[in-house]
């Protein structure tokens, strides 16, 4: 009987030691798996990441562009009578092969009772009445209904002067898809086809944002044909130079020959546009418009593009008009400045 009961005393403490040692066991296997799982997660980033860099630069190019986000919604480009423009005509220009680009323009305000009703026919003969001509290329996202950008042509209008805006390719009724190439190219054609209506009339490129991009490219592209815009007005500008493409690869170029696996996107980036660059071959007269509370790009870069310019030509030629923080124009809002069209029409009567 005692000899039974040491037995079972002897396996009921052997159970309860198993019991006890059990949680042991499990305390040391789940930290065990956490690392396991988060390792394998890790690794798929690891080779996930370069991989969708490399497969899927249209992702690249929409964020760049943003071109697919058409607002304002539910509005008729052909129709610029809705937007009050009612002095403005709808046209598609073909500045390539497959490529149509919808264009507005808009005559000088005072010819609005006149412009009732025109036909496009019309709307290019006025181009030769002698008003400056500008041409606004306009930043990334929306079309060329976003609220600035007409507010922008209404003030040029209020000036007296005609005003063009296209939307680039694969902006808003325009066909194709963007590229930095692609989108210097319509706004050369649509410049070239301005002046071939235009006669002498000074014709001004007015950039917004990436449209300051756009324009000095073309302004670039326009020189080394040996030929000038008569003006460039660069609103909002920003400047690429030493700015890397916000990606997590630079921590696979850490490690050695991860460069062969895992090559910087940014060597094969294709909206550069080296504004900077671009300031040190320009001859024409340029305007720099910029608010100093923008949040998207700080004045100090455009204080560095304007002094470059000055450097490559002088202070007689480029001009800089800052606008006070404290007004909240931020990046889109200087077009509501009462100030502004005085700072046009003395830039204009410079040229």
């Amino acid at each position: 009987m005692t000899r039974k009961r040491v037995v079972k005393q002897h396996g009921a403490s052997s159970a309860a030691s198993k019991v006890q040692r059990s949680p042991r066991v499990q305390s040391y296997e789940a930290p065990s798996r956490w690392w396991l799982k988060r390792g394998l997660l890790a690794l798929v980033i690891f080779l996930l990441v370069p991989c969708l860099q490399q497969t899927l630069p249209e992702l690249i190019q929409h964020l760049v562009y943003t071109h697919r986000v058409r607002v304002p919604f539910f509005i008729d480009l052909s129709r610029p009578s809705d937007l009050s423009l009612n002095h403005t005509v709808n046209m598609y220009l073909t500045s390539e092969e497959g490529i149509s680009l919808g264009v507005w323009h808009t005559v000088p305000e005072s010819k609005w009772k006149e412009a009732q009703g025109k036909d496009l026919a019309w709307y290019q003969d006025t181009l030769r009445d002698g008003s400056p001509v500008f041409i606004y290329l306009h930043g990334n996202t929306g079309t060329r209904a976003a609220a600035h950008r007409i507010g922008v042509a209404k003030v040029l209008s209020a000036l007296g002067y005609h005003v063009l805006v296209p939307d680039y390719r694969g902006f808003g009724d325009s066909t194709g898809e963007p590229t930095e190439a692609g989108v210097t190219t319509d706004a050369l054609y649509v410049y070239n086809w301005v002046k071939e209506r235009s006669e002498d009339s000074l014709v001004v490129i007015w950039g917004h944002s990436l449209g300051t991009g756009v324009a000095t490219n073309a302004a670039v592209k326009l020189h080394e044909q040996g030929r000038s815009f008569d003006g460039v007005i660069l609103e909002g500008a920003f400047n690429t130079k030493g700015q890397e493409m916000p990606t997590f690869t630079w921590y696979y170029w850490r490690f050695p020959g991860s460069g062969y696996l895992f090559p910087d996107p940014g060597k094969e980036n294709k909206a550069l546009f080296p504004s900077e660059e671009n300031l040190k071959k320009m001859t024409c007269p340029i305007l720099f418009l910029h608010s100093e509370d923008d949040h998207l790009v700080p004045i100090q870069t455009v204080q560095e593009m304007y002094e470059v310019a000055v450097t490559a030509q002088n202070a007689e030629r480029v001009k800089m008009v800052p606008f006070d923080g404290s007004l909240g124009y931020l990046h889109n809002g200087l077009y509501r400045d009462p100030h502004l069209p005085d700072s046009l029409q003395k830039f204009v009567l410079s040229l």
